[in-house]
């Protein structure tokens, strides 16, 4: 192309990015101030998988490396290359390289000096070049500004020296606080400064912490040219377009979700290093970003984490396949190898030590009692709080709500995920009572005592803050709630204690302005309250010694980056950590699940153990949590052990965690694997419940009282609208009567139920409801007053309750003819039929046509009886379905089309059947100055051919006729016809197509056939595939560079080289 001045950067074609510029995937740059030389080592001249399979000398130093620490890399190696032909090509290539000495025959005679001194010579002209890569440092480099690197830093910066002279990605997985990230900006300065290597790096970060990496790389290596690729669609484009495609940039620092939207334009880069921050984030090889990263080149990949496993050995898998594909290429491999390993080795000695060695070469971890002596152990306490009278009764109500999940008596599939809304709902119960609606006393409302009072933790939490306040001490404060943080912002106002704040909706600007505001010198901001995920990664806050942990997270990692915001490099001071842990109750079985994770990181990593299973939570393990303390509950309606002195507490709670941390210490993997806390879910108040039969579940019934609050907004399926009450004859001895209760139904538009049918289901739902005895709160008819007059104007919700109560009252079951006359109904209406199956049935009837019942009914895989009864009774009524028009417009609009695209192929049909050979005698007129036509004339005539074999509707039609192109003769040796794709076939079939219809149109005099087959006036653009639209054919497609030109006298020219010549 002459006369532009922009370069283009296009060997990407690509159109998935939802921030893709106009044009696709190329940008315009202005080149003029361009580094022409920097650029090109920038920017890729080739596809990513083809510039990684050029990499043969670093695959050889690598492999070399590997090799020769243990043959266990040679195994994955060798069933790497069963599967990969090109693998296994370039494998025997690299041991071809590294077969330096063919083996002697075993030989009783001295080697003479001639044959010593030759292999000596051989050894070292191969040796000679590894020697001269090894690089140790041993002080901090010059080139790191305001500080020195401590020693176990420097060994990490070594580390990751020789990482990269073995051409090896790993993993830096020190313990949070030992500064992961300035060693990571050290080795960054290392291969800028003394390699010479400037880039391209690109670091990729959780959102929260991209000021901090940027504030980091300025405060030690200021000279590095940092680029942040962050905010809105148009600045994002501006970045790339003037720094990242002219290559003025050493590091680029983005977010997760900036490399998902902008993996078109990443993906163009040559990157030298990939380092990835929070890399747990990739654990699941199956994720968006995950694969994604994967699409990018790079010499070498670097992960950064803390918390390198935190469920199984698979996700540790998961993180090795990530930094080297060729090797750890399938996870069954890894697993069944582990595991014919330890049933080989029956000394468990011999698994740790093999699992060792696999991650050796990649994985450095270190933890702070080992390497940071000037750092003081941090102190952890389990708090150990009683519940308040408003607490317990809350409790109460909250297991009485669903007293068949309480009692174990739910199906398996619909089981675990009602436990899980009670797990919730406890949860929020044992932080304090007002997380629910209608639970604080008023209005009108007041900040006081009764913030404190009503929750056992607020209790504690008060009388600490005091003690810690007079001793000069600094309190961060975690919550997984943010409602909860809401509640402490008002004990704060009440207390008067100063504080910042930081939860997950806080802005990045308001987030960094709050941590230095807290850490600002004489600051006087007492506490800070977080979220535990919004506030755990990215943020140092070692001006604070005292860490509450007001509720704990399920995942234990969490909980321990929350702490190390703390403890961590600066700390002064030795931090103490409080976990609140509500006694008798769920969070007691939430801390010991914690444990269990924490337990099994430490043997896989740190003693190399293998894992064999996951520790989930199962309807088993959230029943026992749910059913802890249950017992003591019902039985006690007094506040406990929450007027006890505050030292006390606290030196009881350090007894308690001593002999919970001792414990767990005594477990084994097998141990962990099998531990279900207390031996059995259904071991309760020291009775097993495991073989009773369900008839005596009317023993142990627990008989709801009246409820004050219906929560609706962790509801699932507006159950518990529906939920049982106990009999009344609960007292009374023997089996407890179950009634089943009638299946629901969910009457959708699409699903076309008669009235007839929603009065017979609505009356039997009643029946069934006076039987159980149902009473309605009137929260059940909204959460306010005002919400709900908002929706009926002329009734309030104690009159509505009145009402429905009232239906409940008079209702009668139906009769046996009822009941009769119901099932026939329901097998009339389509029930079955879900919203996709719908929305399918409305696109393959714009596809085939509405009649076409065998094509939908094999689209939709329903039977062809089925479609045709719907079909009926969709055209029936139709207009009963939300938003109709749409879908009628749909239908309607495709079959128009398809009419035109008959019309077109007779056309077409009229003029082949009237030559005796269409190949040769075939004429096309094309469009006057038609000059740069790049089809020949058989191409054309042989594709109009084909058309007609085919027919226009046919599907996948571009494959087929790129099909009778490749067994044709003709084009043999025409390399440009055969290095058509099928989308290219298919578009010059539209233009082809629309130059016919011209034609006939001219040949005609008439304008009456153009307006049939286009919808438009002769002068619109005969090439523009707009007008030939919905072609069953996949294949057909709109395309940017299939537009007509205009030229000065107002006529069409058709353009008629539809796609894109590259160099080849």
């Amino acid at each position: 192309m002459t006369g532009r001045k922009k370069t283009q950067v296009d060997y990407v074609e690509s159109s998935d990015s939802e921030d893709q510029p106009p044009s696709g995937n190329e940008i315009d740059i202005n080149t003029d101030d361009v580094d022409m030389e920097r650029r090109a080592r920038f920017i890729l001249d080739c596809d990513p998988k083809v510039a990684r399979e050029r990499d043969v000398d670093d695959s050889t130093i690598r492999f070399k490396y590997l090799l020769g620490l243990t043959d266990i890399f040679r195994h994955f190696i060798d069933i790497n290359m069963s599967k990969d032909a090109k693998f296994k090509k370039m494998v025997k290539s690299i041991d071809a390289k590294l077969n330096f000495k063919q083996p002697k025959k075993k030989s009783s005679r001295r080697k003479t000096e001639k044959e010593e001194d030759a292999e000596l010579l051989e050894d070292e002209e191969h040796i000679g070049d590894a020697e001269q890569q090894r690089t140790v440092l041993t002080e901090s480099p010059s080139y790191i500004c305001e500080g020195q690197l401590r020693e176990y830093q420097i060994q990490g910066l070594n580390w990751l020296i020789s990482l990269y002279e073995n051409r090896l990605s790993g993993i830096l997985a020190d313990e949070m606080g030992l500064g992961k990230t300035l060693q990571t900006i050290s080795f960054l300065g290392y291969l800028r400064y003394i390699k010479k290597i400037d880039g391209p790096f690109i670091v990729i970060v959780p959102k929260s912490t991209l000021d901090n990496w940027r504030r980091e790389f300025a405060k030690w290596t200021p000279e590095v040219d940092v680029v942040v690729l962050q905010g809105t669609k148009e600045e994002r484009q501006e970045i790339i377009r003037s720094r990242l495609l002219t290559a003025k940039f050493d590091v680029l620092i983005t977010s997760f979700e900036m490399v998902i939207r902008e993996k078109s334009q990443l993906k163009k880069f040559r990157w030298q290093y990939i380092v990835v921050d929070e890399a747990h984030r990739i654990k699941n090889e199956d994720s968006s970003l995950s694969q994604i990263i994967r699409l990018f080149y790079s010499k070498n990949r670097l992960l950064i984490t803390g918390t390198p496993l935190q469920n199984n050995l698979h996700e540790l898998w998961a993180l090795l396949n990530f930094l080297l594909p060729d090797v750890f290429g399938d996870s069954n491999v890894f697993d069944e190898w582990f595991d014919s390993q330890a049933d080989k080795d029956k000394n468990q000695d011999q698994v740790v030590s093999q699992l060792h060695k696999v991650l050796s070469p990649f994985l450095l971890r270190r933890v702070k009692a080992d390497v940071e002596t000037s750092l003081l152990p941090k102190i952890e306490t389990n708090v150990y709080i009683g519940m308040t009278e408003m607490q317990i009764e809350w409790y109460k109500k909250l297991l009485e709500k669903d007293i068949d999940a309480v009692n174990g008596v739910v199906g398996k599939r619909e089981g675990k995920t009602r436990l899980l809304n009670i797990v919730m709902q406890l949860r929020k119960c044992c932080n304090h009572p007002y997380l629910f609606d209608g639970a604080e006393p008023g209005p009108p409302f007041t900040t006081d005592e009764h913030l404190i009072y009503n929750s056992g933790k607020m209790i504690i939490l008060d009388k600490m803050l005091k003690k810690f306040k007079a001793a000069g001490s600094r309190v961060l404060i975690f919550s997984q709630m943010s409602r909860l943080l809401d509640i402490l912002e008002d004990y704060c106002y009440f207390r008067e204690y100063e504080y910042c704040r930081i939860d997950g909706s806080t802005s990045h600007e308001d987030r960094i302005e709050a941590i230095d505001d807290y850490n600002a010198p004489d600051s006087k901001k007492f506490i800070f309250l977080l979220t535990t995920r919004a506030g755990g990664l990215g943020i140092n806050l070692t001006t604070a010694d005292i860490v509450i942990l007001y509720d704990s997270d399920w995942n234990p990692q969490a909980d321990l980056q929350a702490m190390d915001r703390a403890h961590r490099i600066g700390q002064k001071k030795q931090v103490q950590v409080f976990r609140f842990v509500t006694e008798n109750a769920i969070e007691e079985k939430v801390m010991d699940r914690a444990a269990q994770k924490l337990r099994l990181d430490q043997l896989v990593i740190q003693q190399g153990r293998q894992a064999t299973g996951n520790i989930g939570n199962s309807a088993d393990d959230l029943l026992g949590m749910i059913q802890h303390g249950a017992k003591a509950v019902f039985e006690s309606n007094k506040s406990t052990m929450l007027h006890d002195d505050i030292d006390a507490i606290l030196a009881r709670g350090r007894e308690k965690t001593a002999s919970l941390n001792a414990k767990f210490n005594k477990l084994g993997l097998d141990d962990l694997q099998n531990f279900t806390s207390d031996a059995s879910v259904y071991e309760w108040n020291g009775q097993n419940f495991a073989k009773r039969e369900h008839e005596e579940a009317g023993l142990t019934w627990i008989h709801p009282t009246k409820r004050e609050r219906k929560e609706q907004t962790y509801s699932i399926d507006n159950y518990y609208k529906d939920v049982l009450k106990a009999p009344a004859g609960q007292g009374k001895q023997g089996p407890a009567t179950k009634i089943k209760q009638p299946k629901v139904y969910h009457p959708q538009d699409h699903q076309f139920f008669s009235p007839e049918l929603i009065d017979l289901l609505e009356r039997e739902q009643l029946a069934y409801k006076k039987e159980v005895g149902y009473v309605y709160s009137v929260d059940d008819f909204g959460d306010s007053e005002e919400e709900f007059s908002s929706e009926d104007e002329d009734m309030s919700r104690e009159e509505r309750l009145k009402i429905e109560q009232k239906k409940i009252k008079d209702a009668v079951p139906l009769t046996e003819e009822e009941h009769t006359r119901k099932e026939e109904l329901v097998d009339e209406s389509f029930h079955t039929w879900s919203r996709r199956d719908f929305t399918n049935y409305i696109h393959s009837c714009a596809k085939y046509g509405r009649h076409s019942y065998k094509q939908i009914a094999e689209a939709l895989g329903k039977d062809v009886t089925e479609i045709e009864r719907y079909t009926k009774k969709f055209w029936e009524r139709y207009k009963e379905i939300e938003g109709y028009e749409k879908y009628i417009a749909q239908i309607e609009a495709s079959e128009k089309k398809v009419a035109k695209l008959h019309i077109q192929q007779s056309l077409l049909a009229s003029k082949i059947e009237a030559l005796d050979d269409p190949l040769e005698d075939l004429k096309i007129q094309y469009p006057p100055n038609n000059s740069k036509r790049v089809y020949s004339k058989l191409e054309d005539r042989f594709i109009m051919f084909c058309v007609h074999k085919h027919g226009l509707l046919s599907e996948r039609l571009g494959e087929k006729i790129k099909q009778d192109i490749a067994e044709s003769d003709l084009f043999r040796f025409d390399w440009y016809i055969n290095s058509r794709t099928p989308q290219e076939i298919s578009r010059r079939v539209n233009t082809l197509m629309l130059a016919l219809a011209k034609e006939s149109d001219g040949a005609s005099g008439s304008k009456r056939k153009t307006k049939q087959l286009n919808g438009a006036s002769t002068r619109q653009s005969s090439v523009d595939p707009s007008t030939v639209e919905a072609t069953p054919d996949p294949s057909f497609s709109e395309s940017p560079n299939n537009k007509a030109k205009k030229r000065p006298n107002g006529e069409a020219e058709v353009e008629t080289r539809t796609v894109k010549v590259e160099n080849d």
